[in-house]
Protein backbone atom coordinates (compact mmCIF):
# COMPACT_ATOMS: atom_id res chain seq x y z
CA UNK A 1 0.00 0.00 0.00
CA UNK A 2 1.11 3.58 -0.76
CA UNK A 3 0.45 6.00 2.10
CA UNK A 4 -0.35 9.51 0.83
CA UNK A 5 0.37 11.65 3.87
CA UNK A 6 -2.32 14.14 4.85
CA UNK A 7 -0.93 16.90 7.08
CA UNK A 8 -3.52 19.51 6.17
CA UNK A 9 -1.67 20.94 3.17
CA UNK A 10 -1.38 19.11 -0.11
CA UNK A 11 -3.02 18.28 -3.40
CA UNK A 12 -4.18 14.96 -1.97
CA UNK A 13 -7.17 14.11 -4.15
CA UNK A 14 -5.37 14.77 -7.44
CA UNK A 15 -2.40 12.68 -6.33
CA UNK A 16 -4.69 9.82 -5.26
CA UNK A 17 -6.57 9.98 -8.57
CA UNK A 18 -3.27 9.63 -10.45
CA UNK A 19 -2.35 6.52 -8.44
CA UNK A 20 -5.90 5.18 -8.85
CA UNK A 21 -5.56 5.62 -12.62
CA UNK A 22 -2.34 3.59 -12.43
CA UNK A 23 -4.32 0.96 -10.46
CA UNK A 24 -2.10 1.26 -7.41
CA UNK A 25 -3.33 0.48 -3.90
CA UNK A 26 -3.13 3.78 -2.00
CA UNK A 27 -4.76 5.56 0.90
CA UNK A 28 -4.83 9.17 2.06
CA UNK A 29 -3.96 9.09 5.76
CA UNK A 30 -3.05 11.24 8.74
CA UNK A 31 -2.45 8.15 10.91
CA UNK A 32 1.23 7.53 11.75
CA UNK A 33 0.58 3.77 12.02
CA UNK A 34 -0.54 3.69 8.36
CA UNK A 35 2.71 5.41 7.40
CA UNK A 36 4.76 2.96 9.48
CA UNK A 37 3.31 -0.08 7.69
CA UNK A 38 3.18 1.37 4.16
CA UNK A 39 5.20 -0.14 1.33
CA UNK A 40 5.79 3.36 -0.08
CA UNK A 41 5.14 6.89 1.18
CA UNK A 42 4.15 10.01 -0.77
CA UNK A 43 4.14 13.46 0.83
CA UNK A 44 2.38 16.00 -1.40
CA UNK A 45 2.76 19.62 -0.45
CA UNK A 46 1.12 22.87 -1.44
CA UNK A 47 1.52 26.24 0.21
CA UNK A 48 3.81 27.48 2.95
CA UNK A 49 6.82 25.57 4.30
CA UNK A 50 5.61 26.31 7.86
CA UNK A 51 2.69 23.92 7.26
CA UNK A 52 5.16 21.03 7.64
CA UNK A 53 5.30 21.84 11.39
CA UNK A 54 2.08 19.86 11.77
CA UNK A 55 3.98 16.72 10.77
CA UNK A 56 5.97 16.98 14.00
CA UNK A 57 2.94 17.57 16.23
CA UNK A 58 0.94 14.70 14.71
CA UNK A 59 3.68 12.06 14.91
CA UNK A 60 3.84 11.85 11.12
CA UNK A 61 7.39 13.25 11.02
CA UNK A 62 8.74 10.47 13.24
CA UNK A 63 6.75 7.80 11.38
CA UNK A 64 7.98 9.05 8.01
CA UNK A 65 11.58 9.45 9.15
CA UNK A 66 11.56 5.96 10.66
CA UNK A 67 10.18 4.43 7.47
CA UNK A 68 12.81 6.22 5.36
CA UNK A 69 15.46 4.88 7.75
CA UNK A 70 14.17 1.35 7.10
CA UNK A 71 14.57 1.87 3.34
CA UNK A 72 10.90 2.44 2.49
CA UNK A 73 10.68 4.42 -0.80
CA UNK A 74 9.60 8.01 -0.17
CA UNK A 75 8.42 10.59 -2.71
CA UNK A 76 8.10 14.24 -1.71
CA UNK A 77 6.11 16.50 -4.05
CA UNK A 78 6.62 20.30 -4.15
CA UNK A 79 6.81 21.42 -0.48
CA UNK A 80 7.14 17.71 0.31
CA UNK A 81 10.44 17.70 -1.59
CA UNK A 82 11.61 20.94 0.06
CA UNK A 83 10.91 19.35 3.47
CA UNK A 84 13.69 16.83 2.80
CA UNK A 85 16.24 19.66 2.99
CA UNK A 86 17.51 21.23 6.21
CA UNK A 87 15.39 24.37 5.96
CA UNK A 88 13.72 26.99 3.80
CA UNK A 89 13.99 30.77 3.70
CA UNK A 90 10.18 30.77 3.59
CA UNK A 91 10.03 29.78 7.27
CA UNK A 92 13.52 29.87 8.82
CA UNK A 93 12.35 28.57 12.20
CA UNK A 94 10.75 25.45 10.68
CA UNK A 95 13.14 22.51 10.44
CA UNK A 96 13.11 20.21 7.47
CA UNK A 97 14.07 16.55 7.72
CA UNK A 98 17.70 17.43 6.96
CA UNK A 99 18.20 14.37 4.76
CA UNK A 100 19.70 16.66 2.13
CA UNK A 101 22.09 19.52 2.82
CA UNK A 102 21.14 23.04 1.95
CA UNK A 103 18.35 25.53 2.25
CA UNK A 104 15.50 26.20 -0.14
CA UNK A 105 15.46 29.82 -1.24
CA UNK A 106 13.12 32.32 -2.89
CA UNK A 107 13.45 32.98 -6.62
CA UNK A 108 15.44 36.13 -7.40
CA UNK A 109 13.61 39.36 -8.14
CA UNK A 110 14.76 39.12 -11.77
CA UNK A 111 12.01 36.57 -12.55
CA UNK A 112 8.30 36.46 -11.88
CA UNK A 113 7.44 34.59 -8.70
CA UNK A 114 5.69 32.28 -8.15
CA UNK A 115 7.03 30.16 -10.99
CA UNK A 116 3.79 28.79 -12.43
CA UNK A 117 3.28 26.75 -15.56
CA UNK A 118 5.03 24.30 -17.84
CA UNK A 119 8.80 24.26 -18.02
CA UNK A 120 11.33 21.83 -19.43
CA UNK A 121 13.72 19.83 -17.28
CA UNK A 122 17.19 18.40 -17.86
CA UNK A 123 17.15 14.79 -16.70
CA UNK A 124 20.03 12.76 -15.28
CA UNK A 125 20.09 9.69 -17.53
CA UNK A 126 20.91 7.34 -14.63
CA UNK A 127 17.80 8.32 -12.64
CA UNK A 128 15.41 5.49 -11.77
CA UNK A 129 12.55 7.93 -11.23
CA UNK A 130 12.96 9.35 -14.75
CA UNK A 131 13.50 6.03 -16.56
CA UNK A 132 12.02 6.40 -20.05
CA UNK A 133 11.55 10.17 -19.75
CA UNK A 134 13.78 12.19 -22.06
CA UNK A 135 15.55 15.41 -21.19
CA UNK A 136 13.66 18.53 -22.26
CA UNK A 137 10.35 16.97 -21.19
CA UNK A 138 7.86 19.52 -19.89
CA UNK A 139 6.31 19.32 -16.42
CA UNK A 140 3.99 21.59 -14.44
CA UNK A 141 5.40 23.81 -11.68
CA UNK A 142 3.82 26.14 -9.16
CA UNK A 143 6.20 27.40 -6.45
CA UNK A 144 7.90 30.50 -5.07
CA UNK A 145 10.88 28.77 -3.41
CA UNK A 146 13.39 26.45 -5.00
CA UNK A 147 15.71 23.68 -3.87
CA UNK A 148 19.46 24.02 -4.42
CA UNK A 149 21.49 21.95 -6.83
CA UNK A 150 23.12 19.02 -4.98
CA UNK A 151 24.82 15.72 -5.71
CA UNK A 152 21.34 14.18 -5.35
CA UNK A 153 19.84 16.29 -8.18
CA UNK A 154 18.08 13.94 -10.62
CA UNK A 155 16.62 16.68 -12.83
CA UNK A 156 17.12 20.42 -12.98
CA UNK A 157 15.28 23.38 -14.38
CA UNK A 158 16.37 26.83 -15.51
CA UNK A 159 14.31 29.71 -14.11
CA UNK A 160 16.22 32.62 -12.62
CA UNK A 161 19.16 30.20 -12.42
CA UNK A 162 19.38 26.43 -12.20
CA UNK A 163 17.60 24.63 -9.39
CA UNK A 164 16.78 21.04 -8.47
CA UNK A 165 13.54 20.04 -10.17
CA UNK A 166 13.95 16.54 -8.71
CA UNK A 167 16.23 14.72 -6.30
CA UNK A 168 17.10 11.06 -5.90
CA UNK A 169 19.28 9.30 -3.36
CA UNK A 170 18.85 5.62 -2.54
CA UNK A 171 15.11 5.21 -1.76
CA UNK A 172 14.58 8.95 -1.30
CA UNK A 173 12.91 10.82 -4.17
CA UNK A 174 11.50 14.30 -4.61
CA UNK A 175 9.97 16.39 -7.37
CA UNK A 176 9.45 20.16 -7.18
CA UNK A 177 6.80 20.04 -9.90
CA UNK A 178 3.41 18.32 -9.72
CA UNK A 179 3.53 14.94 -11.48
CA UNK A 180 -0.22 14.50 -11.05
CA UNK A 181 -0.69 17.60 -13.26
CA UNK A 182 2.17 16.89 -15.69
CA UNK A 183 0.43 14.70 -18.27
CA UNK A 184 2.11 11.57 -19.60
CA UNK A 185 5.54 12.45 -18.22
CA UNK A 186 4.11 12.91 -14.72
CA UNK A 187 2.20 9.63 -14.81
CA UNK A 188 5.33 7.85 -16.03
CA UNK A 189 7.27 9.27 -13.07
CA UNK A 190 4.62 8.01 -10.65
CA UNK A 191 4.60 4.62 -12.40
CA UNK A 192 8.38 4.43 -12.07
CA UNK A 193 8.09 5.22 -8.37
CA UNK A 194 5.53 2.45 -7.93
CA UNK A 195 7.86 -0.02 -9.66
CA UNK A 196 10.75 0.56 -7.21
Amino acid sequence: MIAIVDYGAGNLVSVKKAFDWLREDCVITSDPSDVEKAAKIVLPGVGHFASTESLTHSGLRDATSGAIGRGIPFLGICVGMQWMFASSEESPDTKGLGLLDGQCERFPATVKSPHVGWNSIDVNSSSRLFRGIPSASFVYFTHSYRAPMTDATAACCEYGGRFSAAIERDQLFGVQFHPEKSGEAGLKILKNFCAL
